[in-house]
């Protein structure tokens, strides 16, 4: 199941407050701005930066 688009729409990186983007494959919410990934689980968006998850 995928997170809903109103659920998208309302959520934000809550480092920089920026836009996240929906990856699926990676199971997680990115911010293009912090280079974090903050996980899905359980189609439960963790929105906590210590959980974040740091990309390249």
């Amino acid at each position: 199941m995928a997170i809903s688009k109103d659920l998208l729409d309302i959520l934000a990186c809550p480092k920089c407050k920026g836009d996240l983007i929906y990856k699926e494959a990676e199971s997680g919410l990115i911010c293009d701005k912090c280079k974090l990934m903050y996980p899905v689980k359980d189609d439960i968006p963790v929105m906590l930066i210590d959980e974040a998850v740091e990309i390249k």
